[in-house]
């Protein structure tokens, strides 16, 4: 008998453990974050830069589609293409040379244009260290379960990116930056690409856990650009963008696809330059990490078995607004009912 009360408490002491491993596999290969979050920076101005806000208004068109809304967007566009006296298509910004997709669109919300871009906003973005009466829709709200997408694109050199061709921000700082928001709690995991020359070295001084990156072009080559329009006179799209872009019209927000996926989006057949990719840092396997998981919005939905009563429900909020209607008046003691 007690050899059979042995056994069947071992049983059970196993089972509870194989429940707990799996959750705990669950826990490893998923994501874990609540919200999304991008932060989309073109650093170039002046017309012949013009791809360079394509690229950018290309992505943001990309993750708006997937289910980030423009609260959740903190858009920087150094110049204004849409608008430039040598557009002749005003107020209207192509990708592509057939000039079939405006991806400057009418919904276009941008939070910093022209001078507003510089390294120092651009690093008070990320760390949250903004003056108070800076507004919501310039602020990245972010927290210790949110997944941010961090897209760059300019011109850039060995450890360095350029903003507005008037100051630089080094790999250093970019490193130290992405240390403050892990220290502030303010990212679960984070995605950050970058589409310049000698883009690579722009990740080398990262130290930060949870984080991987995405580049253009290795250390000693330049990133080239795309889609040449005679008819404006400079090319639309950088190579590396326009790859990535095509790949992002194929994903959906039920979509399997991952991070290894994403990898492989432009080889250098393609390319002409190596883009290159950096995983150390990351704590999940980034074939378990969906490209969803940045690029999308959360949608999570929780099954229960349980028989919900809605009447019950629907009475309850009926008297909590009824209550809402009224107020105690301090003056005379007696309720008050709003409007009357």
């Amino acid at each position: 008998m007690k050899i059979l009360t042995f056994f069947s408490l071992f049983s059970t002491f196993l089972s509870a453990n194989s429940i707990n491993v799996e959750e705990n596999a669950g826990q490893f290969f998923s994501s874990g974050h609540t919200n999304n979050w991008a932060v989309l920076v073109c650093t170039s101005r002046f017309w012949f830069n013009y791809r360079h806000v394509a690229n950018t208004l290309s992505v943001y068109r990309s993750v708006k589609r997937l289910g980030i809304p423009d609260s959740h967007i903190v858009l920087m566009l150094a110049d204004d293409m849409a608008c430039n006296h040598r557009n002749p298509k005003p107020a209207t910004v192509f990708s592509h040379k057939n000039m079939e997709l405006n991806v400057y669109g009418d919904d276009v919300e941008v939070d910093y244009r022209g001078y507003e871009v510089t390294v120092e906003n651009f690093l008070r973005v990320l760390t949250g260290r903004l003056p108070p009466s800076t507004p919501r829709s310039k602020r990245l709200l972010s927290d210790d379960r949110s997944n941010i997408l961090i897209y760059l694109t300019g011109h850039g050199g060995n450890g360095f990116l350029k903003f507005q061709d008037s100051e630089e921000i080094s790999n250093v700082e970019l490193a130290d930056a992405f240390e403050q928001m892990w220290q502030k709690r303010r990212y679960n995991e984070l995605l950050f690409i970058i589409d310049t020359c000698q883009g690579a070295s722009m990740y080398e001084r990262f130290y930060s856990p949870n984080l991987m990156a995405l580049a253009s072009s290795q250390v000693g080559e330049d990133s080239l650009s795309h889609q040449p329009d005679l008819a404006i006179g400079v090319h639309l799209m950088d190579r590396y963008t326009f790859y990535l872009l095509e790949f992002l019209e194929d994903i959906h927000p039920a979509s399997k696809a991952n991070m290894k996926d994403l990898f492989k989006v432009c080889p250098k057949s393609q390319c002409v330059s190596t883009p290159g990719h950096r995983t150390d840092l990351f704590l999940r396997d980034p074939g378990s990490a969906l490209i969803t998981d940045f690029f999308g919005s959360v949608r999570k939905v929780e099954i229960t078995m349980e028989t919900i009563n809605l009447t019950d429900l629907i009475k309850e909020a009926e008297i909590l607004y009824i209550l809402s209607l009224h107020q105690v008046d301090p003056c005379c003691d007696k309720y008050c009912t709003f409007g009357h």
